[in-house]
């Protein structure tokens, strides 16, 4: 670790409590000087961490930071795993290093500089703030990924629920809802050969304590996790996403996305209800009505039941 972020680091953990800190206080504690204390803070903010200063009191984290215990997390993932305070985005780290990775390899972040969504979309990615988790696996061939991003949804979700977080809900094809608004995304990404052995990064982005100056660079309604009673350990989160990641990635390879359809209907956020398809420049209305064998969502349209599937479809709650 560079002596940039170990010194970052260092400062977080003397915040960790939440109080204010005074600048002159840290710089005993690091044994450097103020001003080096002043060029960390504007560091971090650059970084966007949420940051009170107050004259004469000093500085307090004005959201909590959760920062993964890196020894721990190697420890327990049993796989290669890569963990970097920044990056320019976990998924394509792993793409640029496919040829060299197997099933199960990890790759785990605190900062994106170029975080990215479904559909082109940036994801916002402040330091320390949530989790950015890569996942590699690899299938015999292309035909076999279809329904993965489902797959993984309904992963994190029973990950989470463990947990003890409640009013979850599924989004088809790719996002988890906590409390009816957005708490993480899924990116799966694939290379390779329509004939032949694909392979797969599975990107998982989870909010969980979004600092206010970047909740204003989103879109559209988001949640996270710091109203939770137990706000999950980021390490312990991790490891747990991995093992059950990779238990329902070698079901779905057994047994195909059949094995996920009831787990899916249970969480599903949308079921029963009106929504919008929105496919470039059609909009298609009807009630939900889940998921079929291949991962298309069902939608009971004026036309009857209808299965629609394809990385430019949209979902949204209808009127």
């Amino acid at each position: 670790m560079s002596e940039h972020w170990q010194r970052k680091r260092e400062i977080l953990a003397l915040m960790a409590a939440g109080d204010f800190v005074s600048g002159e206080l840290l710089a005993e504690k690091l044994g450097i000087s103020r001003s080096a204390i002043n060029k960390h803070m504007d560091g971090l903010a650059d970084y966007g961490v949420s940051l009170f200063s107050v004259k004469g009191k000093g500085y307090k984290l004005a959201s909590p930071v959760s920062l993964i215990d890196p020894v721990r997390l190697k420890q327990g993932i049993g796989k290669r795993c890569f963990y970097f305070d920044e990056t320019e985005s976990t998924n394509a780290f792993m793409l640029q290093h496919a040829d060299e990775l197997e099933s199960g390899d990890l790759c785990v972040a605190e900062y994106q500089s170029s975080g990215r969504g479904r559909r082109g979309r940036s994801w916002v990615s402040p330091y320390g703030s949530h989790l950015y988790f890569s996942l590699f696996w690899s299938l015999p061939e292309l035909s076999k990924a279809m329904g993965l991003s489902l797959v993984a949804g309904c992963a994190l979700a029973k990950v989470l629920a463990d947990l003890g977080v409640e009013e979850l809900g599924l989004k088809w094809p790719n996002d988890l809802y906590f409390q009816g608004r957005k708490l993480a995304g899924i990116l799966v990404e694939i290379k390779g050969q329509a004939d032949g052995e694909c392979q797969l990064v599975i990107g998982i982005g989870v909010n969980l304590a979004m600092p206010m100056s970047q909740a204003e660079k989103i879109d559209q309604p988001w949640s996270d996790l710091q109203s939770t009673e137990r706000m999950p350990d980021k390490t312990s989160l991790t490891l747990a996403l991995h093992s059950q990641l990779c238990r329902d990635l070698e079901l779905f390879e057994r047994e195909g996305l059949c094995a996920f359809q009831s787990r899916w209907s249970a969480a599903d956020e949308f079921a029963g209800k009106p929504v919008e398809l929105l496919m470039a420049d059609r909009r298609i209305a009807g009630i939900c009505r889940g998921i079929d064998e291949q991962g298309a969502l069902l939608l009971e349209t004026d036309a009857g039941l209808q299965s629609f599937i394809g990385g430019e479809i949209s979902l949204r709650a209808g009127h």
